[in-house]
């Protein structure tokens, strides 16, 4: 059987550990010949390190696949072409990109400053726009593409505490949707996937009160490899599947739901802030959504 990405040359951010680490081994593992991008930087963001990059793709070369490691940040748009111009210089095309690069810097919102939320906005948002508009002009030409974003409940759902990452990662499922649209007609498709896995990221979660810790503990079963099957297939040809939202629950494949009408209320000769008040609200309160975070919805253990 023909391995899923073989001939194809994947891009992963954040590959040098967690979960771009393992989806850039096991598109390896499907043929694909993998540039391995990671700055080897703290959470903060903070220190670069060449070590892991190169360590990943030591590890794809020893079981005899191809890939180069690139240290750039995604958060520039010069540094985001050098990027994707690895892939081009060393192999000639890129079928694949999956943005996966991410930081945290988590703080209440009324403590937030600007630089923790321009930080993480840059790395997230900016940079699944940078590298994936790098990479849409070669994929127009070709004819082909698939892009998998890594977005997270917490973005679509809520979280506390994370004002910053909530907005990048909401943000990316809409930058998602509309590259879909805006490249369908090019054979270029474009999903997102919201990962729950244990990892450098999110084991940097405070955890102060016996729910959050519990919280944490069904975390630790959900380990990277997990999202990698999902993320590799998403790139595959086989899979005709454009504009969608997906998460990864350990062993279970979750497809979200996205925004659409739930209910409305219709006033013939319009309304007045009175109107409002005493009839439409009251009309659709019943379906309004709670305030709940991921974890909320996300109640039950992994399996």
């Amino acid at each position: 059987m023909t391995a899923m990405l073989e001939g194809k040359v994947v891009v992963v951010t954040g590959a040098g550990g967690g979960i771009g680490r393992e989806i850039a081994l096991l598109a390896a593992r499907q043929g694909a010949r993998v540039v391995v991008n990671d700055i080897g930087a703290s959470l903060s963001g903070e220190g670069l390190d060449a070590g892991p990059a190169q360590a990943v793709v030591n590890e794809i070369r020893g079981f005899g696949g191809e890939a180069v490691a690139n240290t750039d940040s995604v958060s520039e748009a010069a540094s985001a072409q050098r990027i994707v111009g690895a892939a081009m210089d060393h192999f000639g095309r890129i079928d694949g990109v999956v943005n996966n690069a991410g930081i945290l810097r988590d703080r209440i919102f009324h403590k937030m400053s600007e630089p923790e939320w321009d930080a993480v906005i840059k790395v997230h948002l900016y940079g699944a726009y940078y590298i994936s508009r790098a990479a849409a002009t070669h994929m127009k030409e070709q004819g082909s593409g698939a892009f998998v974003h890594m977005t997270s409940t917490s973005g679509l759902i809520g979280n506390f505490g994370q004002a910053n990452y909530s907005a990048a990662k909401l943000g990316i499922a809409a930058l998602s949707k509309s590259i879909a649209l805006d490249m369908q007609r090019f054979n270029v498709r474009s999903n997102c996937i919201a990962p729950f896995a244990w990892s450098r990221m999110t084991g940097s979660v405070p955890a102060d009160t016996p729910e959050e810790k519990a919280r944490l503990a069904r975390f630790q079963q959900m380990t990277p490899d997990k999202v990698a099957p999902l993320a590799v297939t998403l790139l595959g040809d086989q899979a005709d599947t454009s504009g969608q939202i997906f998460a990864v629950r350990n062993n279970e494949i979750v497809l979200m739901s996205q925004p659409r009408p739930v209910r409305s209320v219709h006033q013939s000769d319009g309304w007045t802030p009175e109107r409002v008040l005493e009839h439409a609200l009251p009309a659709l309160r019943a379906s309004y959504h709670p305030l709940d975070r991921s974890g909320d919805v996300f109640c039950w253990d992994p399996v």
